[in-house]
């Protein structure tokens, strides 16, 4: 039977922060993982090149069924506390788009970063690790193994959420909870892409690879991104943000030229040109392969620009700044990139991250009902509750 003062589950983003505070309080601290490597969600984000932090991280970016719950930690560490540990280890980084931070050369420094740290701090971790039961008895948890039974006085679940299977991602943390009477709210994929259904799978993978800035809509929530078609459906940076706001069977409003009035624009064309043909003027504003697909299906009609009235032009307007899509579902867990619910915040402290009626048990990260936007969000949520965690476990 080993003896820790901590044990973490979980050698990600936010298991990896909050050993290294724990371990600089001078306690005893083991992470395990079932992995082989890692932080291995650090390690293929942002393209390999991890979008590690947001300029703009604030509390107005996170889903939670309890809104004010995150903001005690993001406060407490923020993003400018975790750049100040990346220029204190010399990583090069750069904006790249809306206060996004990406490292300029692999996510590979934020890794090493991290694992230099632990090291300082004298964490210890453990790899390809099967935990087979936990147990709690005399102020004391046991984490057994096939291979050994470990234990700690505290028992920091990090474990992630649903998304990425083929990184390792299991239901792990979500048991646990259970186990020991916290609630779990529903799960589902988010930051992911909609898939089509059958009729508009015939019509629109046809363009597939087409990308145009848009701005998406679902249930009163609208974000400004691109927005690309696939065979499958829809996805790019627009779509992904909205899957976290949308449910099945809702419909997605896309405007597919939030950047000019289409009225404005095709009178001002039909006076320029009168003799032009729609399909030309709107390839100036919109890809031409959309363009032409749009007016195959009869979304608008092709005709010179002459014969159009205004209120001709209002329809096309609309049908354009309003263009509904009704997706078949989500492609799921597998290109998820967050998972949405988890560990109900009702039951843990938001100062410590320790669930009231267990004490000693904390959740961090993903696992928790706490979910950010795309572009660097949930690695904040996850180092600011690994900080916090870190500072009593």
């Amino acid at each position: 039977m080993q003896q820790w003062d901590v044990i973490v589950v979980g050698a990600g983003a936010a298991g990896l922060m909050c050993a290294i505070e724990a371990g600089k309080r001078g306690r005893r601290v083991l992470v395990l993982d079932n992995g082989k490597r890692v932080g291995r969600k650090i390690l293929m984000s942002g393209g390999g090149r991890c979008n590690f932090t947001n300029m703009y991280a604030g509390p107005e970016n996170f889903l939670s069924q309890n809104k004010h719950f995150c903001k005690s930690a993001l406060s407490r560490y923020t993003q400018w506390d975790f750049i100040a540990l990346v220029q204190k280890h010399s990583i090069a980084y750069h904006e790249k788009t809306l206060g996004q931070l990406f490292c300029d050369d692999s996510a590979k420094d934020i890794v090493d970063m991290l694992l230099k740290e632990a090291k300082d701090a004298n964490v210890q971790l453990a790899l390809q690790q099967n935990i087979s039961a936990v147990s709690f008895a005399d102020g004391q948890y046991t984490v057994s193994t096939p291979e050994l039974n470990r234990q700690c006085q505290s028992l920091v679940i990090a474990s992630g959420g649903l998304s990425l299977p083929n990184l390792g991602a299991t239901a792990f943390g979500f048991q646990l909870a259970e186990q020991f009477g916290l609630k779990v709210l529903s799960l589902r994929a988010a930051l992911v892409p909609l898939t089509w259904q059958p009729a508009d799978k015939a019509v629109f993978e046809e363009i597939s690879g087409v990308s145009l800035p848009v701005t998406a809509e679902a249930n009163g929530t609208v974000f400004p991104e691109d927005m690309l078609f696939t065979h499958r459906g829809l996805s790019g940076p627009a779509i992904l943000q909205i899957s976290s706001y949308w449910q099945p069977g809702d419909d997605v409003t896309v405007n597919m030229s939030p950047q000019t009035d289409i009225t404005e624009f095709l009178a001002a064309q039909q006076q320029a040109h009168p003799e032009q043909e729609l399909k030309t003027a709107l390839a100036k504003l919109l890809p031409k392969r959309l363009v032409e697909k749009l007016i195959d299906i009869k979304a608008v009609n092709n005709q010179p620009l002459k014969t159009l009235h205004s209120k001709s032009m209002r329809q096309i307007a609309d049908t354009l700044h309003s263009y509904v899509f009704k997706p078949n579902g989500t492609e799921g867990y597998r290109t998820a990139e967050v998972t949405i619910g988890g560990v109900d915040t009702d039951g843990l402290s938001s100062k410590t991250m320790e669930a009231k009626h267990q004490p000693g048990l904390y959740f961090i990260g993903e696992v928790v009902d706490v979910t950010g936007w795309l572009g660097g969000y949930n690695f904040q949520w996850a180092w600011a509750s690994g900080w916090v965690a870190g500072q009593y476990c």
